[in-house]
């Protein structure tokens, strides 16, 4: 019997947006009714080009792909790479391509954009390069090997992208942006000088309001950059990132109707002026608006699949709101970020100049609604923002408490009681809460039902938190008891099984599974309890982690006591008791450096790092180290890390206690002391705050009278002030106060949850946490102390241990067969100090 051919679509592009319309379109069963074929422009698969800058950082294209071959074939979906399409012929139904021609039935542009070059006289010279694609990230990596300095032009989101590039490159880095400031779409005045000082603070000069005149050829370096004030800016290699432009000359030559500025004009079904072809992502025009994100341009894709499979989901536009970090520095931009679109719009402002951060809110006239913020510095508020933003929740009493820090008169975060089930909980596959709810009440019963329902958090993992939360909500309010199980070999929280530890005394995983272990699961355990096992045993009992019962609990870096490094090679960190070191042992790091070429670097806890140190020489650099005094640091466990200080009364004017001794006396006390999550303290002589205490877990802070103690704070991904805590403390009080504060954190807290995460989730908050410390409302400080002063008397030097030990060393070669080191490290020089090829 002879069948019908199935109609042919083809897709013009494989970028992000062109690769999630043929997910869309598989998901949706569209294989059955189609024929369908897939050009690329590019060699590569369709990648991610959000993570694009970490092609220099490692990632290779397979790394960064979207998908595999195989799923194209697997779905009968023809995949033509490195074939572009060159024309279109409408009036045959036909595409062209530099290697034939293709008849198609229906067509989809998702051929994106291209990168903006001003018309700057001298824009084509060798070495004046564009920033958009993998081949382009190749030449400016050939281009950067004979260069010493970079110069970006263009200050805005890809702008900075590049810069960080360049600068990890290695070359001598400037941004020059026409606008007054950085990233002028994004941010304001106030916060474009924010971002500039935290740029600059980073070695990347930044030149704003400057107009390229021309580029010609250079005295010192291959180009000269000429400005509109006959200033001169010097280079040998220039990236242009100065805004995209939509990719149409297909459509433009076939006919389609055009925007005023470019974009193939789309309706809400995303048909072109041609019915039988289509267009997403930014080559689309939708009411005047070209989108510039992936998240609109996946909406696109779905509401294209929807009108190729003849269902109904419009496009309806798209929030462009943003949540970044360049080169590590956090910008966020809700809604009517300036406040130049709302009538009558009121701001609120808060700038902290020491820590960098700026937040702005923009509120209607009355009050009562966001309708923009702006965020420079710590995006950890932007989701509850977005959330009042985009779901029109009414704003609190005092709406400046949104943007406070948090221990001030910050408002507490909204719950998912708050939320309406319109809230948009994963916008990168547009997932509400009403869609996370129906996911529930349709079966699903855990949070990977959930995803695996949804998608929800599967694409840039943001929402990841705020997911869970929602599960565990939405499952608990239907009656269904959440399984807040450590892993599947327990039926049990990490509080329960510290509680068990303890009173039992059980002090081997192995009898932990035995005695209260799931029968039902493989005895080995797993990468999430085997740690946080290892992790309560030391708590408890502090014994050596380098014993043969304890050491398969361990993670690589508590494994070798010292942190592996992308290259294969490790870090070692010897403590240094408050930042306090004699030239003598100066002089030892030093030696041990050079002898082993380790390259060497400060940390910000005021000690010294040693990196690229080979696993068969790690014992020999300890037994070094050891003998010239120093012992294991810490810095590979979820343990005590540093004890930050200034220099105090011994030699500041304005130090009112001696701050480096009793860092010293809390560092000897607390090293070796395991943890849920790593700790930190900090001590200070006086309020002037040099150590910056109060962005520590544990802050001591000296007075006249003693010491303030603040706790609960972090610096990081995201920052917590710390909370005052008690006052006036003298030397034993402090001490007694700590003790029982740690103790009580360790029994309760979940595992990889630091002090900061475990207050905030604490019912009572601070002051049950003073009841329970101070007043021992509990009735368990006596034990608290007793238990802190068993881990302090059974310390060890790890490194110790393991070097006095023959057993313990074995583990310490490349390859258990091979007593060669390892042939694949790779090293370069850079500054006068080697770092990994």
């Amino acid at each position: 019997m002879n069948t019908p051919a199935k109609p042919q679509l083809i897709i013009i592009g494989n970028g992000m947006v062109g690769h999630h319309l043929v997910e869309q379109l598989v998901e949706r069963g569209a294989t059955e009714r189609y024929r369908i074929t897939v050009f690329g422009e590019e060699r590569h698969l369709a990648y991610d080009r959000v993570h694009l800058s970490e092609y220099f950082s490692g990632r290779d294209a397979d790394s960064l792909a979207l998908s595999t071959r195989d799923y194209y074939a697997e779905h009968g979906i023809a995949l033509r790479l490195a074939e572009a399409v060159v024309a279109i012929d409408r009036n045959q139904g036909e595409v062209l391509t530099d290697q034939g021609r293709t008849p198609y039935d229906r067509l989809v542009l998702a051929t994106g954009s291209t990168p903006f070059v001003p018309p700057i006289p001298g824009n084509e010279r060798e070495g004046c390069l564009v920033y958009r694609t993998l081949e382009d990230l190749d030449a400016i990596r050939a281009s950067a090997e004979t260069a010493t300095t970079g110069v970006v032009v263009g200050g805005g989101l890809l702008g900075l992208e590049a810069a960080g590039a360049l600068r990890g490159l290695n070359l001598d880095t400037a941004v020059v942006e026409f606008a007054p400031r950085l990233m002028p779409m994004q941010v304001d005045s106030e916060g474009g000088e924010l971002l500039r000082e935290k740029i600059e603070a980073m070695g990347v000069q930044v030149l704003t309001g400057r107009a390229t005149q021309a580029i010609v050829d250079g005295e010192a370096s291959r180009h000269r950059m000429v400005f509109q004030d006959d200033k001169v800016l010097e280079t040998d290699l220039i990236v242009f990132s100065a805004g995209i432009r939509p990719r149409d000359e297909l459509a433009r030559d076939s006919g389609l109707a055009l925007g005023e500025r470019g974009g193939v004009v789309i309706d809400d079904r995303c048909l072109t002026s041609d019915p039988a072809i289509l267009a997403v992502g930014e080559v689309a025009l939708w009411q005047g608006s070209i989108f510039g994100l992936v998240a609109p341009g996946y909406q696109m894709a779905k509401a294209a699949a929807a009108t190729l499979l003849e269902g109904d989901e419009p496009f309806k536009g798209a929030d462009m709101s943003t949540k970044l970090k360049l080169m590590g520095v956090d910008v966020g931009a809700i809604g009517d970020a300036h406040g130049d679109r709302t009538p009558g719009a009121r701001q609120f402002r808060f700038l902290d100049p020491i820590k960098q951060q700026y937040r702005k809110l923009v509120v209607s006239s009355d009050g009562r609604r966001l309708v923009g913020a702006m965020l420079v510095g710590d995006n950890s508020v932007y989701d509850t923002l977005l959330q009042y933003y985009a779901n029109r929740i009414e704003l609190p009493e005092d709406p400046a408490s949104l943007i406070l820090p948090a221990g001030g008169d910050a408002a507490p975060a909204l719950g998912p009681d708050a939320l309406p089930d319109t809230a948009m909980i994963c916008s990168c596959h547009n997932v509400t809460k009403g869609g996370v709810c129906a996911a529930i009440d349709g079966g699903a019963v855990d949070l990977g039902a959930v995803k695996g329902s949804t998608r929800a958090s599967t694409g840039c993992g943001g929402c990841a938190a705020l997911l869970k939360t929602l599960v565990d909500h939405e499952l608990e309010s239907r009656g269904v008891e959440v399984d807040k199980s450590i892993c599947e070999h327990f039926s049990h929280t990490r509080q329960e099984l510290y509680d068990i530890v303890r009173v039992e005394g059980i002090k081997t995983f192995s009898e932990l599974m035995k005695k209260h272990g799931n029968a039902d699961t493989h005895r080995l355990g797993c990468d999430i309890c085997k740690p946080a096992v290892a992790s309560i045993l030391a708590s408890c009992f502090n014994e050596p982690i380098t014993d043969a019962a304890h050491i398969p609990l361990q993670d690589t870096n508590d494994t070798f006591m010292a942190n592996m490094q992308k290259n294969g090679t490790y870090s070692v960190v010897p403590r240094v008791p408050g930042g306090e070191i004699t030239p003598d042992k100066l002089v030892v790091l030093g030696q041990v450096a050079q002898k082993y070429a380790l390259y060497t670097k400060v940390t910000g806890g005021q000690r010294i790092d040693l990196f690229g140190a080979r696993l068969e020489d790690l014992p020999a650099i300890w037994g070094e180290l050891i003998e010239a005094g120093f012992e294991t640091g810490h810095a590979y466990g979820k343990s005590l890390r540093t004890v930050k200080s200034c220099v105090g009364s011994t030699w500041c004017r304005y130090g009112v206690q001696d701050s480096v001794g009793m860092a010293i006396r809390l560092e000897h006390r607390y090293k070796g002391l395991r943890a849920p999550h790593k700790i930190k303290f900090g001590v200070s002589g006086c309020t002037r705050e040099c150590a910056e205490a109060q962005s520590k877990d544990i802050g001591v802070i000296a007075t006249e009278n003693g010491w303030n103690l603040y706790v609960c704070g972090n610096g990081g991904m995201r920052p917590r002030h710390a909370e005052l805590f008690a006052t006036d403390l003298d030397d034993a009080a402090l001490y007694r106060t700590i003790d029982r504060f740690l103790m009580f954190y360790i029994r309760t807290a979940d595992r990889l949850q630091r002090t900061s995460v475990w207050r905030e989730n604490l019912e009572g908050g601070l002051d049950y946490l003073k009841e329970v410390i101070l007043e021992d409302s509990l009735g368990i400080n006596e034990e608290l102390e007793r238990q802190m002063q068993t881990v302090i008397d059974a310390y060890e030097c790890e490194w110790a241990n393991a070097i006095s030990d023959p057993e313990k060393l074995k583990r310490f070669r490349s390859f258990v067969n091979d007593a060669r080191p390892d042939p694949d490290i790779i090293t370069t020089t850079e500054r006068g100090q080697l770092r990994p090829a």
